[in-house]
């Protein structure tokens, strides 16, 4: 037997301590910088649904109004309840969870 096919045979098999360290502190690395990023691009989509969420609402109430030659009640009791404007009931604020209302003047969402 060879000396070199000798030293191969006894290798222990597994990763040092060190080489274990290094993964762990690389994948901490990782998560430190993509964690933060996820959770910033949740808050920008529930922004950006938020504003589409008004929109929507507001074409939707004076749609409401052309039809029905009244305005919607401010609560939006109403107009979530027709199929016709919200086939999947009202949207709720994503940012707060809050339910919209229109104000009674303007007749715009708050």
């Amino acid at each position: 037997m060879s000396p070199s096919r000798k030293f191969r045979s006894s290798k222990r098999k597994g990763f040092s301590l060190l080489e274990l360290l290094a993964v762990v502190t690389i994948l901490g690395v990782i998560a430190a910088v993509v964690i933060p990023r996820i959770s910033s691009s949740k808050k920008g989509a529930q922004t950006e649904v938020n504003k589409q969420n008004i929109a929507e609402i507001n074409s939707a109430v004076e749609r409401w109004y052309f039809d029905k030659g009244t305005w919607p009640k401010t609560d939006l009791s109403d107009i979530g309840a027709d199929a016709n404007f919200f086939p999947d009931g009202l949207p709720s604020n994503p940012v707060s969870g809050a339910a919209y209302t229109i104000d009674a003047t303007s007749h715009r969402v708050k």
